[in-house]
């Protein structure tokens, strides 16, 4: 799709940019983006349409595969790398998370306070990973990668939750 919209307000510009990022559009110039061709984008591209109007822009929606096979396969790749890329920044804070709940553990600092900041923490990476799934639309491996690294965070999360409790009632396993 091709967006053309007037510089101001800026908000417009903004708010389209927000919606393709969000949506795990690919940039592919000025104002040139691209989605796998599913039906589950075409929610996106009467939103995208909506906002367009709205700021009183032009788009172009057009359905592209790619002149040789080749650029079909520089497409899918460009769509797949974005979508691993966000896996592994997801990947990375997991790991954070646990290193962080690991260290409470060690400090053997079980107060409610630090639980609820931990499960605040948890909270988002479950809200960020079905960003991440809403917009992965072909699936790439890393997804199941993820799904697995999620369920440690909650597991380790229920075990330091379980330690909080038991050191604030004193008693011992």
């Amino acid at each position: 799709m091709v967006a053309r919209l007037p510089a101001e307000p800026a908000r417009h510009r903004m708010a389209l940019w927000r919606e393709l990022r969000r949506s795990g559009a690919i940039a592919l110039g000025k104002a040139v983006w691209a989605v796998p061709d599913l039906p589950a984008v075409r929610p996106l591209l009467e939103r995208v349409g909506s906002l367009v109007d709205t700021a009183g822009g032009t788009l172009l929606r057009l359905a592209a595969k790619g002149y040789a096979d080749q650029d079909v396969a520089r497409l899918e790749q460009s769509y797949a790398t974005a979508r691993k890329e966000e896996w592994a920044e997801f990947g990375a804070d997991c790991g954070k998370y646990l290193a962080e709940l690991e260290k409470e553990e060690r400090l053997g600092k079980y107060t409610l306070a630090e639980l609820e900041e931990e499960e605040q923490s948890l909270d988002r990476l479950r809200r960020w990973y079905r960003e991440l799934r809403s917009r992965d639309l072909l699936g790439v491996p890393e997804s199941t990668d993820s799904a697995t690294t999620l369920k440690q965070c909650e597991e380790r999360f229920e075990t330091y939750a379980d330690h909080v409790y038991t050191a604030l009632s004193g008693t011992t396993d």
